[in-house]
């Protein structure tokens, strides 16, 4: 119950905002130090059924670290409506009949908000900045422009929205992503309940399942199941990759992980989600992606990067952190040969995080879930980092540091563990999970528990 009340007083201190993400850092240190010194004797069922108990209070407020959750209500009902999240803005007048006071309380279904036709977007910063600014008639961010979330994030938009009444805003896809996280407790506990309860009792899952409702925690349950089933169904564990990457484009940095003939299976997983769209409104299934891949500095890195940014000019940054992400696939490549896909996968997904440096924190929630997993704690040092830089932000110096901090702290963890494995003789294996041949090491004996 411990873990219960660090996760309420996360809540409450995020929702009167008195120092937030302060507050999200030592409350998710707190949990981690309770589980590593009394998790040894947790069931299965005593981790869920705590995970279920932290999900209850982000449910009690609206949305509070972004208004992501109110985009994803549109695009279900857009959807449902018949038409395409792609083709059409929130504003677009031709739409009108969708409006609500929850989503648009300054917009009424019978006013004008002068939008209509197909989506035209700027190339210009200036002019992208100003389409893509928010409207206070509306709840829903950047309303000018539509939506960037892929298809199968697209699909389960619409089946919350099929569920869910209007006026329950976005209470739907809060006990949705609720549900979830807590359906990924028990897939992580099934293998180490120890070793779940740092996903589901974090008050970062807390923060962003039920109450943010952020799409990062299905991609996060939809790369676990990947990884999990490679040893006895890699066919399926591909499609599955390609799902999450579906979900969230990130997932996608995990094939070079994914040995032989998975990462073309995944690849035509992943493009066959877009056919459906593709045919029904052509090239405009791009959506928002390009201009926000502009706006956030991922094109010219000029805002990405922080740690690079440090030491670099934005041309130079650019050119190195491509450099860096070619090596680390080789590295994963070739290191899937020797050590279980898990740890692969985490240590890969933690290096893309770090080069990159997102802006936005929950782009890290997979990452927790791959830690707990992989049995590799050190890597949730990568978003306690990003809400921390978070609220540092325009100040590039201070995040940088506060990236490099977390680098710091993973490359110490890992050199500690590599001495204490030398020094007992301790090698890893090659492992059978990524060739064509059955593998064991995801059995749960091999995930830390025991028999």
């Amino acid at each position: 119950m411990f873990a219960v009340g660090v996760v309420a007083l996360v809540i409450v201190s995020a929702a009167g905002q008195r120092l937030p993400n302060v507050v999200l850092v030592a409350g998710t240190l707190v949990v981690a130090a309770m589980v590593w010194r009394f998790g040894r004797g947790l069931t299965v069922g005593a981790v869920v059924a705590v995970a279920a108990l932290c999900q209850l209070p982000g449910l009690t407020q609206p949305p509070i670290t972004s208004t992501d959750a109110y985009r994803y209500v549109w695009d279900g009902r857009v959807q449902l409506s018949g038409h395409s999240p792609y083709a059409h803005v929130p504003l677009d007048d031709s739409l009108a009949r969708l409006r609500d006071p929850v989503l648009f309380p300054g917009l009424s279904p019978t006013d004008r908000s002068g939008v209509s036709g197909p989506p035209r977007m700027p190339t210009d910063p200036a002019g992208l900045a100003q389409y893509s600014a928010d409207d206070p008639r509306t709840r829903i961010n950047r309303p000018r422009v539509p939506t960037i979330y892929p298809p199968v994030a697209q699909a389960y938009f619409t089946v919350v929205a099929a569920l869910t009444p209007w006026s329950a805003g976005t209470l739907g896809l809060q006990l949705a992503a609720a549900l979830i996280a807590i359906a990924l407790t028990w897939l992580l506990a099934v293998q180490n309940p120890r070793w779940a309860a740092l996903w589901g009792w974090s008050p970062i899952v807390a923060l962003e399942a039920s109450n943010a409702a952020h799409v990062d925690v299905l991609a996060a349950l939809v790369i676990t199941g990947a990884v999990i089933t490679t040893a006895r169904r890699p066919r399926l564990a591909a499609i599955l990759l390609g799902a999450a990457g579906s979900v969230k484009l990130l997932p996608l940095l995990l094939l070079p992980a994914f040995r032989g003939r998975r990462p073309v299976v995944a690849l035509g997983s992943f493009l066959a989600s877009y056919v459906p769209h593709l045919l029904a409104v052509g090239t405009l299934v791009l959506g928002f992606l390009p201009g926000y891949l502009s706006q956030e500095g991922f094109d010219d890195g000029s805002s990405r990067s922080a740690i690079l940014a440090l030491l670099l000019p934005p041309e130079a940054r650019q050119a190195v952190a491509a450099i860096l992400a070619a090596t680390l696939a080789v590295l994963a490549f070739q290191r899937t040969k020797r050590e279980p896909i898990a740890v692969t996968c985490c240590w890969l997904y933690g290096a893309a995080l770090l080069i990159a440096t997102p802006t936005y924190p929950w782009y890290g929630i997979p990452l927790i879930a791959l830690a707990a997993l992989a049995h590799r704690p050190e890597w949730i040092a990568v978003p306690l980092a990003s809400y921390l830089a978070y609220a540092s932000f325009g100040h590039d110096i201070r995040q940088g540091l506060i990236h490099l901090a977390a680098a710091g702290i993973v490359a110490t963890a890992v050199t500690i563990r590599h001495r204490i494995a030398a020094q007992s003789c301790l090698t890893y294996a090659p492992s059978r999970a990524n060739t064509v041949r059955r593998d064991e090491t995801h059995r749960p004996r091999d995930l830390g528990r025991t028999r």
